[in-house]
């Protein structure tokens, strides 16, 4: 097996501009470079804010999930929250549960 690594081509002058600009690593920089964003949105990305998100809405049954939570709220029932077991599985479970417990609302268990 003879793979070789494909490497982007790098835009040196571009790499010092965003490392400069934003105080960031040289690897920072340049990966932030091969995405060739704009200083706008590395800004977005590096200081995201809440109207940065993506609409939860905009997501299949999204309505459905928050009407039936609002449903479970209202009449005290037992909400478990289901995950993977990885980082992102682990993290959104977790920022849920913590969302849910800022609200008053008794999260039991969280399987990942």
């Amino acid at each position: 097996m003879n793979k070789k690594w494909k490497l982007k081509k790098n835009d040196n002058a571009r790499i010092a501009e965003i490392s400069k600009k934003f105080n960031l690593t040289y690897i920072i920089s340049q990966k932030l470079a091969e995405k060739n964003l704009s200083d706008e949105e590395i800004e977005i990305f590096l200081n995201p804010t809440r109207k940065d998100f993506h609409d939860p809405f905009k997501l299949p049954d999204m309505e459905i999930a928050v009407n039936r939570i609002l449903k479970a709220m209202e009449n005290n029932e037992k909400i478990v929250i289901y995950g993977d077991y990885d980082a992102d599985g682990i993290t959104s479970t977790t920022i849920l549960k913590r969302f849910m417990s800022d609200r008053g609302i008794e999260v039991r268990n969280i399987y990942s």
